[in-house]
């Protein structure tokens, strides 16, 4: 064998090694860790969903807290069921002590939803304009959560200033389930 031959042999030798290396090692190598990659980048794009998944539900517990201060707020400002009286009483004496005459007071069928109950209440009031004015400003001002619906009010051709008001008045109160 000469020497060119063996060089031949050898260089075919070491580019066959080298083909078998490639193709039985290297190739699965870079197919599994390209596999590897993958999962690993699948992976890190569920997390960030859980990510932001986690910001919302953050979210939506800071939401449902504030949600649940409004609600106590609001139950604050409405009586319980027992008090129904206390609250006509001081309604009635805010007109009395403004110079209003009641004509008439009657209470209408109230209104059971859930969570609360409303009582509407039938007003005729006789007075000043301005005494009506400041009986509904006091009205506002009561620790409780009301509303005026159907407000008429009607002139005395008679006497300047004086007024009949007609109008409905709703007091919400708790509806507490025992």
């Amino acid at each position: 064998m000469t020497g060119n031959f063996r060089k031949a042999v050898f260089f075919v030798l070491l580019a066959g090694v080298a083909a078998a290396g490639y193709q039985y090692m290297i190739k699965p190598a870079n197919a599994n860790l390209a596999e590897t990659k993958s999962r690993v980048d699948a992976k890190l794009a569920q997390l960030a969903k859980f990510q932001k998944a986690t910001a919302a539900a953050e979210d939506m517990t800071k939401q449902l807290e504030q949600l649940q201060e409004a609600i106590e707020f609001f139950e604050s400002k409405l009586p319980p069921k027992s008090q129904i009286h206390e609250v006509l009483e001081q309604v009635t004496v805010i007109a009395q002590k403004q110079g209003l005459k009641p004509k008439t007071i009657r209470t209408l069928k109230r209104k059971d939803n859930s969570g609360y109950i409303e009582q509407p209440l039938k007003m005729e009031l006789e007075g000043n304009f301005s005494s009506f004015y400041s009986f509904l400003l006091e009205l506002e001002k009561l620790p409780r959560i009301m509303k005026i619906r159907e407000l008429e009010l009607d002139k005395h051709t008679e006497q300047d200033g004086q007024i009949t008001a007609d109008f409905i008045v709703s007091i919400f109160f708790q509806n507490i389930v025992s």
